[in-house]
């Protein structure tokens, strides 16, 4: 059983509740713009390419497995990158006021797809800081890795830099704003929804337990027992013919 309003009936109770409406809704925007703009800390990001070329003695190697090597050299790479021996210099060149595991997690570390370019991302509530860390980082990395690996075959391509009014990648207020309207609308459709969808619905409403529940039975199901019955029918008519 479905309990159904009409549409009048619906706009009715729209019109007497619109100023609900309006101050629930308005209400969750505010509070989602206050908490983006007044108490979240805004997160800066800065961004620093790095180039992993073929080194000399490895060309011969490279033209047998140049896919397969390359992505095995970025990957190691990637790894050294936020290792403790690299972050542990960063921290005292920059005189940091962090562990290395602090400033592990505000490094990210990706490789375009099928290149040997790699991107350097650090996270920072203060975009200057980033820059810096994202930067050292990356000569401390070009540097070090000469002795670690015995290479010398990364480039930088490209410096992290600071605008003149960055802008934080998080939080995003427009965003959380649009979510909260989207969130408070959701919210008043399901208080405005009277239709009656299940058996607690049928509890509440007549304020009676409940003492049974007639399950559903699928088309499919319904066709294959009355094909069932209809077969034993003809077989007791048979049998009953027969004897």
């Amino acid at each position: 059983m479905e309990e159904t309003i009409s549409l009048k009936e619906l706009l009715e109770t729209l019109r007497k509740r619109l100023r609900l409406i309006i101050s629930i809704t308005l209400i969750a925007v505010l509070l989602a713009g206050a908490i983006s703009y007044f108490i979240l800390t805004p997160i800066y990001q800065a961004s620093t390419q790095l180039l992993v070329n073929q080194s000399k003695d490895e060309k011969s190697q490279y033209q047998y497995t140049e896919v397969q090597t390359n992505l095995q050299l970025i990957n190691t790479y990637n790894v050294i990158i936020k290792s403790p021996a690299i972050l542990e210099l960063v921290i005292k060149d920059l005189n940091l006021d962090m562990s290395v595991n602090e400033l592990n997690q505000k490094i990210t570390v990706q490789n375009e797809k099928d290149s040997q370019v790699v991107n350097l991302s650090v996270q920072d509530t203060s975009p200057t800081l980033a820059a810096k860390i994202a930067n050292k980082t990356a000569e401390v990395f070009q540097k070090e890795i000469v002795t670690i690996m015995n290479v010398d075959n990364v480039s930088i391509l490209a410096k992290a830099e600071v605008g003149d009014n960055p802008s934080p990648i998080k939080p995003q207020p427009l965003l959380n704003i649009a979510i909260a309207l989207v969130v408070g609308l959701a919210f008043l459709l399901e208080y405005f929804d009277n239709t009656i969808k299940n058996e607690q619905d049928v509890e509440k409403v007549l304020e009676l337990p409940i003492l049974g529940v007639i399950s559903t039975i699928e088309d499919q199901k319904l066709e294959t027992i009355r094909a069932r019955q209809a077969a034993k029918k003809s077989q007791v008519r048979g049998e009953t013919l027969g004897s």
